[in-house]
């Protein structure tokens, strides 16, 4: 009997928190389903190396290849397409909101069952006022488990619409070298002290944070300082002081090699603190405040609970005096110590159990659905107070502007050499990603229908 398909969608946030729980979860699932991603990050091609499962690149809005109401249909063109080709049972979406063009789905493909992967910790933002109708228009809705659950009081900490699993992360002991292993794979002195720093470049206070952060490492003797981007601004600046062993390392999926530090200094977002704690690496938390993440509550928690160190991400010297306090080793055996008490990180598991219960549940009916899809669309316009009203307003008339003045797009014959790929080499994928010219990826081995449809799709998304 041939497994059922069930395709994973993420968003293109600002780390790879949603990519990497679909790929947690996609492992899991192999075992009675086959399962696919699609996702508007650039880290789709690492997919592999985490759950070893097909996968497509869909382009983000963000990428400026097409208009915004264009690619709201394109994404549903491109999810329904994928449906039909594999005969897809469920859609889930990890991401913060689910786009229009996710929604849309369900109204094109009534018997699909469609779930909102929707992580909490949501800052207070107007995007609150449509979560009961967003979450009407699925089959069900997850919400990935926290460790700072009870530090959680956004939005969506008080509601009854979801399921909650234990905490989902791509950490797992099984996989995780030793630490002798894992410094030889990446070529670390294995017996000098090395710390991980994970913190955003490139703008201003980004930097600030990450010269703080380093400031306070000059203490620790011998240390190896590894970082996943060269410390530098847009201009060449060096954001690091004198005196430091820095080595530049990209590696993927870190969660593998964690055991090769002795401490990490990273945001609090879900990712991070899923993996370094449930690692048990001592960890400076340093909040992350762009996006809907409220990464100072989870931090805090962590804090408060002696599972980490965390700061006010605007005090540049308590960074620095903090990341100077994981030189200390009583402070980091103290971290370890406290970490150990921890749940184990195996919600993946979770989900697909649910994922399996759900393929036999009973779907909405078209009716149900196109209620409550009227609805949504009258409260995205009129729901969100008076100050989301006239943004609202303010976008159809620029949508009515650009309808009468669009902008220029992209001739026919750019559209010509937009290329089919079928592929899931990491470093093509990473050059045509990376390139400004427009392609289509499908998943490897197919249909000739398939192959087809999409370039319709493209045709229709991208010719004006």
């Amino acid at each position: 009997m041939q497994k059922p398909t069930i395709i994973l969608a993420t968003s293109n946030g600002i780390g790879m928190g949603h990519l990497t729980r679909s790929s947690a979860i996609a492992a899991e699932l192999k075992e009675f389903s086959n399962p696919i991603i699609v996702s508007m990050a650039a880290g789709v091609i690492e997919v592999p190396k985490i759950a070893g499962v097909q996968f497509e690149y869909i382009p983000g809005k963000d990428r400026n290849w097409m208009g915004r109401l264009e690619w709201d249909t394109y994404l549903r063109d491109r999810l329904v397409a994928l449906i039909d080709e594999t005969n897809a049972a469920i859609v889930s979406f990890d991401g913060v909101v689910p786009y229009p063009g996710i929604i849309a789905i369900k109204r094109s493909r009534p018997h699909v069952k469609v779930v909102w992967v929707r992580r909490g910790f949501w800052q207070n933002t107007t995007r609150k006022y449509l979560l009961s109708l967003q979450s009407k228009m699925m089959d069900l809705v997850v919400t990935p488990g926290d460790y700072g659950q009870a530090y959680d009081n956004g939005p969506t900490s008080n509601r009854k619409d979801s399921v909650l699993v234990k905490p989902i992360s791509i950490y797992r002991p099984e996989f995780t070298l030793s630490k002798v292993q894992a410094r030889i794979e990446i070529g670390l002195d294995i017996n000098r002290p090395a710390i991980l720093v994970q913190l955003g470049i490139g703008e201003a206070d980004l930097n600030s944070k990450m010269t703080s952060a380093l400031k306070g490492l000059l203490s620790w003797p011998d240390l190896q300082v590894v970082l996943t981007k060269e410390p530098i601004t847009s201009t060449g600046e060096n954001l690091a002081p004198a005196g430091l062993d820095i080595k530049i390392m990209k590696y993927f999926p870190l969660a593998n090699i964690l055991n090769a530090f002795d401490a990490a200094i990273c945001a609090a977002g879900y990712n991070s603190v899923h993996e370094e704690l449930a690692a048990r690496i001592p960890t400076l938390f340093v909040p992350n405040i762009r996006g809907t993440d409220n990464q100072a509550a989870r931090a805090n928690w962590a804090a408060d609970n002696k599972m980490a160190l965390t700061v006010d991400q605007s005090d540049l010297d308590s960074i620095t005096k903090n990341a100077a306090k994981l030189a200390v080793k009583s402070v980091r055996d103290e971290l370890t110590s406290n970490c150990a008490k921890l749940p184990e990180v195996t919600g993946a598991k979770d989900v697909a159990r649910i994922f399996n219960e759900l393929l036999s549940a009973p779907v909405k009916s078209r009716r149900e659905i196109n209620a409550v899809f009227f609805r949504l669309r009258v409260k995205n316009f009129f729901g969100r107070g008076l100050r989301g009203m006239v943004y609202s307003f303010l976008k159809l008339l620029a949508y009515g502007y650009r309808s009468l003045k669009p902008y220029k797009y992209q001739s026919k014959s750019a559209l010509n050499e937009i290329k089919i790929v079928e592929i899931d080499q990491r470093d093509e994928l990473h050059k045509l990603i990376k390139n400004q010219n427009p392609f289509e990826h499908l998943i490897v081995g197919a249909s000739a229908t398939y192959k087809n449809r999409r370039i319709e799709i493209a045709k229709k998304a991208y010719l004006k």
